[in-house]
């Protein structure tokens, strides 16, 4: 009889030790991960960017590729009543298509994205067409939403295992012509709003007193949440340490990821085109290095994992040297991904679910979801070299 106690006991045990394994060591598993982009986020509903309705089947395939973590941006308010209530059907359907995910092993990453700019933009400026401070009244109310919407949410998955993850926000403040520049000066209202969005899904108890959530960097850009004068940091957390991790983006250099008219098209020292107008002149392999190793020295060394919530290159069909480009795309993808590993960062594909290429202005689509193929094999082989490649540092 003891020794089944014990037994028993020692059970007990193990189990508690996987549930609530924190926040490091859920980053140690969630790598490479996959965004189930332009869905559930878009305003006009789930089919309103792109055309596939979410099933289980292509959560299989996208497992089936070697993801291990998905991230559902998501947006809630554009689905409130005139209460602010979200509506129930809505809830629903986000909870079906996280268990698709969950039943699959994987962890899952769920925000409130720029939902409309109700905070992302709004919270930051009085005005969407030029910068216009908020007052503290404002940034009061956005805080009564937060914690509005937020409870409502973190309830709602209150009884879901701890391999999904709460995100606050997506990009705040990101909006390039209102908010360039005045990264420093937005900062303190950022992290008051952080720390609001830990608040509130810590009070809604159950699994979301423990449960990690992830925290927004300034614009989610490597360089501000490390830059000293902009003076970022973590919320407070009543659960303690190691239940926190930190969010960031990466799209760099921008005119060779993401620009889509007069790109640059070639990237790596070993796939430049000599004399070409579309080779990239900034951020090289060593800036790529810089900037993971900021991200390590300021957050990763000091117990915070680093999501790098959305990172991609657009894919394009060029007129000349398609192979040069092709192997850059290949190089960047794994070069991200080898040294984002090395420095215990979890690098998370954007991927938007529009399978065309577009000529010269490209896509981010990697997952063709309607046909379950593969539409850019070039990024996934990439990507799974440089996890091969990489050394996770704990």
């Amino acid at each position: 009889m003891q020794k089944r106690r014990y037994l028993l006991m020692l059970a007990t045990l193990l189990v508690v030790t996987v549930v609530y394994a924190g926040a490091r060591e859920q980053a140690r598993q969630m790598y490479p991960g996959w965004n189930l982009g332009n869905t559930l986020e878009a305003t006009e509903g789930e089919t309103g960017w792109q055309s596939t309705r979410t099933t289980q089947q292509i959560i299989d395939f996208v497992k089936a590729q070697g993801f291990r973590s998905v991230r559902i941006p998501c947006a809630w308010n554009v689905h409130c009543d005139a209460q602010g209530r979200i509506d129930p059907t809505w809830i629903s359907r986000v909870q079906e298509i996280v268990r698709y995910c969950l039943n699959d092993g994987l962890y899952v990453v769920l925000n409130d994205h720029w939902d409309g700019g109700w905070i992302e933009v709004e919270g930051f400026s009085s005005s969407t067409k030029a910068f216009q401070p908020v007052t503290d009244d404002i940034v009061n109310d956005k805080i009564l939403r937060l914690a509005d919407l937020w409870t409502q949410i973190a309830t709602a998955f209150r009884d879901f295992d701890d391999y999904l993850l709460f995100a606050g926000l997506n990009e705040p403040f990101q909006q390039y012509n209102l908010f360039n520049g005045r990264h420093q000066e937005l900062t303190p209202i950022l992290m008051r709003y952080n720390q609001a969005f830990v608040n509130t899904v810590r009070a809604t108890g159950g699994r979301n007193a423990q449960r990690t959530l992830i925290i927004q960097t300034p614009s989610t850009s490597i360089a501000s949440a490390t830059d000293p004068a902009v003076a970022f940091s973590v919320p407070s957390d009543l659960a303690g340490a190691d239940h926190l991790m930190v969010e960031v983006h990466f799209y760099e250099p921008w005119n060779f990821c993401g620009q889509e008219a007069d790109g640059a098209w070639f990237w790596g020292k070993d796939n430049l085109v000599e004399g070409d107008d579309h080779n990239s002149s900034w951020g090289n392999e060593e800036h790529m290095e810089r900037m993971m190793q900021a991200l390590d020295d300021k957050f990763v060394s000091r117990g915070y994992p680093v999501i790098i919530g959305e990172c991609g290159a657009n894919w394009r069909q060029v007129p000349h040297h398609q192979a040069r480009h092709d192997a850059s795309i290949r190089y960047w993808y794994s070069e991200l991904n080898r040294r984002a590993v090395n420095h215990g960062c979890v690098t998370m594909l954007w991927d938007i679910n529009v399978p065309d290429r577009k000529g010269e202005q490209g896509t981010f689509t990697v997952i063709d979801r309607q046909r379950l193929q593969v539409f850019n094999p070039i990024a996934i082989e990439g990507i799974l070299a440089g996890i091969g490649a990489g050394k996770w540092p704990y």
